[in-house]
């Protein structure tokens, strides 16, 4: 069977190594390019010497012209609005595009103006986007020429809250979603907000009522629900490597239980590979999701405030990210969406 040839853009970042990593061992796919800027000339194993014996490639400039010559699909593990002229660009020559950035997962660019303070250049591609949520959104990913993947935040809130809004279950006015994530969020690049004696030992909340990813999070739930619907997203950095533990509150519109939160979950998910509904009295844990693609969800009720209690965990760069990609193009090429994919979690 011909294999799909594959070029990470940015390869030498946390989310473009792990596609690196992922892709290395995926059955079906070739990788043809690997670029970086900063590391151009160099081996990708001098950047992630975990690579060592597994993959020898060079690391080379990024020349669009090329790419789209030698490959089938490229992934865009690049900042946002550096997204923005490579996928048009691509787009143009005919490859299919899977973009890590925020640039064209916000259907409206002038939300997207507003919340990352830059002019849109592509306002016409954002028509063209999908937004790479298979668990939402598999059929359009599957005839997706750009592919927007959404951010790691959002993935884990809005698989914790999608059933429950879909059947309307919940008041869509009391939404209320905190989320822990780890460093690796935060990207490669230090900051004195993630350097080593700030973070450890700590638990900090941060870009309180104006993180990026709100709109996001927003958007898909309206979708879902078919009508406006505005969460309180409050996301907080943790002392850990990788994952986002997010913990959901919502007003239940009636009694329920969380055996029956579980079921409604389970009949809803039924196609979902990549979610896992936890038994009623479980709930999700980093260590049982890290280095995986899996979103684990535990479900209970709070009889005394009539609230729903949503739980799910998930990597960040695996599920949150290059997982998501890896599924998404097995999606776009037809392939098993499993896999590259069928590892659980590394404990301890």
């Amino acid at each position: 069977m011909k294999k799909v040839r594959v070029a990470i853009v940015g390869a030498n970042g946390y989310t473009g190594g792990e596609m690196v990593r992922l892709l290395a061992g995926h059955p079906s796919v070739e990788l043809a390019a690997l670029t970086s800027r900063q590391f151009a000339g160099k081996n990708i194993t001098d950047v992630f010497p975990a690579l060592r014996g597994i993959i020898d490639m060079p690391l080379i400039e990024l020349d669009t012209s090329a790419v789209a010559r030698t490959c089938d699909v490229a992934f865009l593990a690049v900042p946002h609005t550096q997204a923005m002229p490579i996928a048009a660009d691509l787009v143009k020559q005919g490859i299919r595009v899977v973009d890590y950035s925020a640039d064209f997962r916000l259907k409206d660019p002038e939300v997207y103006e507003k919340w990352y303070k830059a002019p849109h250049t592509e306002p016409a591609l954002i028509k063209k986007s999908v937004y790479g949520l298979p668990e939402l959104h598999r059929e359009e990913v599957r005839r997706a020429q750009l592919v927007a993947l959404p951010g790691c935040y959002p993935t884990g809130a809005i698989l914790a809250l999608a059933p429950a809004v879909k059947y309307g279950i919940i008041d869509f006015n009391e939404i209320v979603i905190n989320s822990m994530s780890g460093v690796s969020g935060a990207g490669q690049t230090p900051s004195s907000q993630t350097h080593f004696p700030e973070i450890a030992d700590n638990l900090r909340a941060y870009a309180v009522t104006s993180h990026r990813h709100t709109p996001e999070i927003d958007q898909e739930l309206s979708s879902v629900a078919g009508k406006e619907v505005h969460a309180l997203f409050t996301p907080h950095l943790v002392p850990a490597n990788r994952g986002i533990l997010s913990t959901v509150t919502a007003s239940m519109t009636s009694e329920t239980s969380a055996a029956n939160l579980a079921d409604l979950y389970r009949t809803y998910y039924k196609d979902a590979p990549f979610v896992r509904i936890c038994e009623p009295g479980v709930y999700p844990e980093l260590r049982f999701v890290r280095g995986s693609n899996y979103c684990d969800i535990g479900l209970a009720y709070d009889r005394r405030t009539r609230k729903l209690i949503s739980i799910s965990a998930l990597d960040n760069i695996c599920k949150g990210a290059a997982g998501q990609a890896v599924q998404c193009m097995n999606i776009i090429f037809d392939l098993p969406e499993q896999s590259g994919l069928r590892f659980g979690g590394l404990t301890p």
